[in-house]
């Protein structure tokens, strides 16, 4: 893991294509401002984890055996 220290409106660069600013810095809480390409999906760890969790939960429910001539 890289770690660097920033200050208010510093910047960090990903791959030349995603900027991470330091928005503002409130105790404790860092607010951060993310400018990504519109193809690049950002989340919160937390987020990300539930949206994986449904997507593993919804690909182990069994299909309905549907018929071959695709009528029920």
């Amino acid at each position: 893991m890289l770690v660097l220290s920033r200050k208010k409106d510093e910047t960090i660069i990903i791959n030349d294509h995603i900027r991470v600013t330091i928005v503002e810095i409130r105790g404790d809480k860092v607010r951060l401002g993310i400018d990504a390409p519109k193809d690049v999906t950002v989340h919160r760890r937390e987020v990300y984890e539930a949206i994986q969790n449904q997507l593993k939960a919804h690909s182990e429910e069994p299909t309905s055996a549907i018929p071959e001539n695709g009528v029920s």
